[in-house]
This record gives C-alpha cells, sequence and structure tokens, in this order.
C-alpha cells in the first residue's frame, strides 16, 4: 500500500515542478497531469482547457487511486495561464473562451472529481487549489484570471461549508505570492496597452524580489503534510512563518 498519493496538476515546470520534487523527496508517490511529459511512472497528458480531457482526467484520478490504495491523497490543481492578457472585448474570443475553461471551470470539476473518488474509495484527501492575490485584486488587463481566481477561492469556502469535522476531505487555496516562473516572464513581456501594471512587475523582477518556484513548492507541500489550517482556509505563501 502506498502511504501518501500526490497528484498534482501542471507539475512539469514552475511551482508544480517544486511541489513534485517536494513530494518525491518526503518518500510520497507522485503522479501528474501535464500538457507535456514529465518522464513520472505515472502520468496523464491532457490539456484541461479542453473540456473533454475532464472526463478522462476523474478516470485516470479514480483508476490511479484505486490501484495504489494509499493511506492518504495530497492533489494539488496547479494548473492555469495568464493567456491572453488584454482587456476584455479586446483581446482573441477563443483564446478568452479557453483561458476561462482552464482556470476557472477546471478547478472546480477536477475539485468534484477528487471529492467523489475520495468518498467511493474511502480515502482521506487534502485537495490544494493553486489561488493568487489577484483573486482580491481587481487587475486590469486580467478579468478572466482575476475572476477566475475569485471563483477558485469562493469554491473552496463553499466546499467546506459542505463537510464535517470528521470528513474525509479537506480543503485550501493557496496564493503562492510572486514566485519567477514563466508566467511572470510573461507578465514582463506585456505592452502597457494590454497590461497597465506591467512596471510594476518588471521592477520586482529587476529587484531580485521573485520567489523561487522550488522553494514555494516546498513550502505548499509542507502545507498539505501540517494540516494545521482551517478547512477552507485561505493561504498566503508570503505571510507564513
Amino acid at each position: 500500500m502506498t502511504e501518501t498519493l500526490a497528484i498534482i496538476t501542471g507539475a512539469s515546470r514552475g511551482i508544480g515542478a517544486g511541489i513534485a520534487a517536494a513530494a518525491t523527496d518526503a518518500g510520497a508517490t507522485v503522479a501528474a497531469c501535464n500538457r507535456s511529459s514529465t518522464g513520472l511512472e505515472h502520468q496523464l497528458n491532457a490539456d484541461l482547457a479542453d473540456p473533454a480531457a475532464w472526463a478522462i482526467f476523474a478516470q485516470w484520478y479514480d483508476d490511479l487511486v484505486a490501484s495504489q490504495r494509499p493511506d492518504r491523497v495530497v492533489f494539488v490543481h496547479n494548473s492555469a495561464s495568464l493567456t491572453p492578457i488584454g482587456p476584455a472585448g479586446s483581446v482573441d474570443p477563443t483564446a478568452y473562451t479557453s483561458h476561462v475553461r482552464l482556470n476557472s471551470a477546471a478547478p472546480q470539476v477536477l475539485g468534484d472529481a477528487a471529492i467523489r473518488t475520495a468518498r467511493a474509495r474511502d480515502r482521506p484527501t487534502v485537495l490544494l487549489q493553486l489561488s493568487s492575490g489577484a483573486a482580491g485584486n481587481p487587475y486590469p488587463g486580467w478579468s478572466g484570471y482575476c475572476a477566475s481566481k475569485a471563483a477558485v477561492e469562493m469554491w473552496v469556502r463553499t466546499v467546506a461549508t459542505e463537510t464535517t469535522d470528521d470528513d474525509l476531505v479537506r480543503v485550501a487555496a493557496v496564493r503562492p505570492g510572486i514566485v519567477a516562473t514563466e508566467m511572470q516572464a510573461e507578465i514582463r513581456s506585456s505592452e502597457p496597452s494590454e497590461f497597465p501594471n506591467v512596471e510594476r512587475f518588471r521592477d520586482l523582477h529587476a529587484g531580485g524580489a521573485l520567489a523561487d518556484p522550488a522553494a514555494v513548492g516546498a513550502t505548499i507541500w509542507g502545507l498539505a503534510q501540517d494540516g494545521g489550517w482551517e478547512n477552507g482556509a485561505i493561504l498566503d505563501v508570503t505571510t507564513l512563518g
């Protein structure tokens, strides 16, 4: 029997890769869902912006938990995108629709699937949804992203009201802070007409203020192990410790 099974979306790079590395170092069995390969034994290649992938993910997730029979499951949903950056009504509508599906709909649908498996397979599960400070701050040019992260946090808070103290499922949203990822590089490459706040993020990068994704990933993995947070919590990595 596997002691801990860690299932991570977007684990091929950045924060997700940091979480996967920390989980591996801790002796967990790690499984990943990505658009690109990670070389892990347990992996699903899927584009989570495509609604057709959601049922495939749910079946893969359930089969994995059934076959591994872990003592506990940690599911970290990390996959997200900022593309397209720009004011609503001015960006490519197909790209905007894909953005909303990946950032807002997928976290809820995949989270629902994880909860179903936890109860059907009788496996204690910690479910962490990656959020952002953008959940509480309206940045011009990020309408889809800000709205999606606010939706993620409300989903977490609502699911927590649906559980009891002895429930198998514990959920939290995690704001990782400003981290040296490809997403931040994309932000810095934006035009001011697309994202008026771009100079702030360029200044943060120039000043060395971006956190290391491996360190942030390790902190997030630690949160999944610690459990000293209230169910439904909104956890901010920048204020921990």
